[in-house]
This record gives structure tokens, sequence and C-alpha cells, in this order.
């Protein structure tokens, strides 16, 4: 590959471990085939020609083939990271050595150089925003109202952003429509489940080399994360108990076989403990207090306060650190509680993120909606939007044909039927 020069200023490790990082892009890209068919077509029709683009994401090969796709459609776009221990280095040293795209991301940054690149995607004066948990769009309605006028619209992948964009939509800030991304069927049934059951055990793993048969491992909430995470616990022989503040998703996981009981019952039962709520202090200083020595917590949701981290570090008398993202909290009571990936998403800080197959239809459901708001253009009121059902299938289309998978279509006869009120019994 030609390298191109770099124009554009950066913020990154380190530039020279680019051809490394120009290996692993590679190697993903065989399994995301579904966005190699739309790269190949932005690049033909250039969609956003002549647009800024801001992307906030976890810098990782699967991100990386998403942003080419992006430049490659005609974007002038700048990546930051949407986690401080999210971004995959030597991804980021090949997007700004190899495809000229400026990368402000650094694994284990502070959160003042987080803030600080926020800023830094704000000054690029975007049209378009792709975000992971809100942060940019956050940070430009609070700080940079001249700069809404610009905004054509939003795409958002987490199910925290969505949270935080139907909140500004209720409090009448949000000026721009915001495509909701996480909801499409071909992201959250397949990302969230199996991207995020996979992803984060893998995290686990890796972070204490824990043999997970055996264990009991809690699992905090329910929705299509939990569930990932206590299928594939299962999976491996753990015994699983699920924490709900939802009853129907309570009852869900219990007809799916798992325990059910609040946390201050499972927090002395528990091994393992995976949050994955998008909410804040899921794990309080009462649980820790009644944990077993030595009991293991971590979160997958996307920001670091679903586990009180303040109230555990009081109850310490000693930090430190027992392996790579795997710290020792001794406590007072002489138990120690082992925390992973410092809280933030285990399956990023500690492992590589979910696996490039699922990842190929979420960041195709993040092109396609970034073009769908260019081609709406003017034409979309303020709000949240789903992602059109037939992108929607389209790209599940494309995904079963790549996978040689083929289906039924209904015949002409089933058709009229479906369509018809008078057929009966």
């Amino acid at each position: 590959m030609t390298v191109t020069p770099i124009k554009q200023k950066y913020d990154i490790k380190d530039i020279s471990l680019a051809s490394v990082g120009q290996q692993r892009i590679d190697w993903a890209a065989r399994e995301m085939p579904v966005l190699r068919q739309i790269t190949e077509r932005f690049a033909q029709e250039k969609p956003f020609a002549g647009l800024r683009l801001v992307a906030c994401c976890h810098v990782t090969t699967e991100t990386a083939n998403l942003a080419i796709a992006l430049k490659a459609g005609g974007a002038d776009a700048v990546l930051i990271a949407s986690n401080p221990l999210s971004t995959q280095d030597d991804v980021a040293a090949c997007l700004v050595a190899n495809y000229g795209i400026p990368v402000f991301a650094i694994k284990g940054e502070d959160n003042d150089t987080y803030h600080r690149h926020v800023q830094t995607a704000l000054d690029h004066k975007p049209h378009i925003i792709i975000d992971d948990g809100c942060d940019v769009v956050a940070t430009l309605v609070k700080e940079r109202k001249h700069q809404l006028s610009d905004i054509i619209g939003t795409t958002e992948e987490t199910t925290t952003g969505i949270v935080r964009l139907q909140a500004m939509l209720k409090d009448g800030v949000l000026s721009f429509p915001a495509i909701n991304v996480n909801d499409a069927e071909t992201k959250h049934f397949f990302d969230n489940r199996y991207g995020t059951g996979q992803s984060t055990l893998d995290g686990i793993i890796r972070a204490t080399n824990v043999l997970l048969a055996g264990k009991t491992v809690v699992v905090a909430g329910y929705g299509w994360c939990g569930k990932g995470v206590a299928m594939r616990s299962r999976g491996l022989g753990s015994n699983v108990i699920v924490t709900e503040i939802n009853p129907v998703r309570a009852i869900e996981a219990a007809m799916d076989g798992f325990r059910v009981m609040p946390m201050s019952e499972a927090a002395s039962q528990g091994d393992v403990f995976v949050t994955v709520t998008g909410s804040m202090h899921v794990i309080r200083a009462e649980h820790f207090e009644m944990m077993k020595d030595g009991a293991m917590v971590c979160n997958s949701g996307h920001f670091d306060i679903e586990i009180d981290l303040k109230s555990l570090g009081a109850k310490a008398t000693e930090v430190k650190d027992v392996r790579n993202f795997t710290q020792q909290y001794k406590l007072k009571n002489g138990k120690s509680v082992v925390v992973l990936g410092e809280g933030r998403l285990v399956n990023l800080a500690a492992a590589e993120g979910h696996p490039s197959a699922v990842m190929d239809m979420s960041f195709a459901n993040q092109a396609l909606g970034c073009e769908y708001l260019v081609k709406n253009k003017g034409q979309l009121a303020p709000g949240i939007y789903s992602i059109p059902e037939e992108l929607d299938q389209d790209i599940a289309a494309l995904k079963l044909k790549a996978m040689g998978i083929s289906i039924d279509s209904l015949t002409d006869e089933q058709i009229n039927y479906i369509n018809s009120w008078t057929t009966g019994t």
C-alpha cells in the first residue's frame, strides 16, 4: 500500500505501529463482507463528498473498517476514542499513516485527554456525528450551541447513548435528527447478545485466566447484553444468577433457566460479577461487604459508573495491581475484591471487543444510517429515528448471502393470503 502523506494533526501513541495495525485491520475485514460491499458502493457514489464527519467510537480493527468506508464515501472524517481503555494503538497508527485519517486516541488516556479529544473533534465542525455513548453530542449541545446549525444529524450506537438522547429530546435541547442504530434488529439481536456475550467472557478470561466452569457468575441486567453474557457463561459451565429491576425481563431470565434474585442476595453467592445495565452504582458499598474473599467484579456497560469504585476504595486498606487490568482491593474486614479493567468495558479494556463478524452488521447500520441522514437532509424533524426496516432487512440479506445461506420467499398465494381479511377458518 502507498503511504499517504500526513497533513492532519493527530494524537496517538506511536505511528511506527502502523504495519502491525494494517495486518490486524485486514484480518478483521475478512469477516466483514457486508461493510466491504458498502465500502465499494460508497467509493463509486461518494455520498459524503464535501461533508465533515466525526466518529467517537472504540478504536478497534472493526471501527477502522468503518472509518475506511466513510472516507471512501468522500467524508472528511476524524476519529476519537469513546472510552479511555478501548483504543488499539496499532490500529490508530495505521489509520493515520496508511489512510490519512486523523485519529485522537491513546489506550489508557486520562480523563483530561479524553475530554480534550472530544473538543478536538468538535473543532472539526462536523456535519455528521457518529457517537458511542453520546459524549460528543452532549458536549456540542452544552458548550457549542453556535455549531448546532451545521449538524445534519447523528447516529448513536449504544443503549446508554439513546437514553441520553431521549432525555435531551424531553428537555427540548435536541435540535437535529438522531438515528437509533442500537435498536436496529441487525444490531442489538447480534452485537449486544452474541458480541457482548463472547467478548465479555474473553476479557474476563484474558485478565484473570480464571476457570468459569463451576463458578457462580452474577449478571446484573437482562437486556440483550445481559442475555448474551448469561448464555455464554452457562455454556462454559457457570452457575448463573441474574439480577434485574424490570419484572418482565426477570420472568424471562427465570424461564430461560437462570436464578433471579436481588443483588443484596446475590452478593454473597457470586464468584464473578458482570454489570450490563447502563445505570450507575449497581454494585455498591453494602454489596462489597457481603462478597466472598477474592470475588471478581467487572463491567460491560458503557460507562465506568456501574460499579461504585469510590465506595470500594474507601473500604480498602490496600489497592494493588495483581495482573494486567486486574486490581485487588484489600478490605478492612480482611477480605479482598478484585476489579477488572478499572470498572470500564472489560471486553475492550482487557480484550479486543466484539468479533468482526458481528460488528460487520453493526457498522453497516452506522454507515447506512449516515447515508440516510444525508439523503434526507432538511426533511427530518428533530427527534430520534429508527433505522428504516428496509435497510435492516437489506443488511440481513447481505449477511446471509455472505454466509452462504439461502432462505425461502413468499409465494404469490401466500402474499395474497397475508394481505386478505376475507380468508378464515
